[in-house]
């Protein structure tokens, strides 16, 4: 089942997500939400999605680039970064209708836990590596928009208010 995203504004989306300890035993409960944010980011048409932005304070995220197999990552942590930066233009579910050049690392090494408490290192470049970048981010409580200067942030943030108010 799909369900509502929070958006820019809402204060869970600054906190820090807590880690999950069982994750050789996630449960019942873990399983679902992970079901529902796979739907959720289906529903949206996006590419990643924290659980944070469906108001779950848990290190968890999802992930389905075009190219690649719909992946879970429990308390991920990057553990390696190219030196090589490029820009890339991001948006995000929790800020819809507005995107921004965001510089990151074009390539990056991820820990992680699957669904199944397995633990997985995946290294991934391209928008693969972007998105995990960007998702893990939000379990840090850091949106894109802390990514790029000051006013070109403000700017993004009039055209999402324009457009969430028209």
């Amino acid at each position: 089942m799909a369900l509502p995203i929070l958006t820019y504004g809402n204060q869970l989306l600054r906190r820090t997500s807590r880690v999950i300890a069982e994750v050789n035993d996630l449960g019942e409960t873990v399983q679902s939400l992970i079901d529902d944010m796979f739907a959720t980011l289906d529903t949206a048409r996006g590419i990643g999605l924290a659980a944070v932005q469906v108001g779950k304070l848990i290190r968890l995220f999802v992930t389905h680039v075009q190219g690649d197999i719909p992946r879970v990552f429990i308390n991920p942590e990057i553990v390696e970064t190219s030196v090589e930066e490029g820009p890339f233009e991001e948006g995000c579910l929790s800020i819809p209708g507005v995107e921004a050049e965001v510089v990151r690392p074009l390539s990056i090494k991820v820990r992680a836990w699957d669904r199944k408490g397995k633990p997985f290192v995946l290294p991934a470049e391209g928008v693969l590596a972007r998105v995990i970048q960007h998702e893990t981010d939000h379990l840090n409580g850091v949106l894109f928009l802390d990514r790029i200067e000051p006013k070109k942030a403000r700017r993004v943030l009039k055209t999402y208010d324009q457009k969430a108010t028209a």
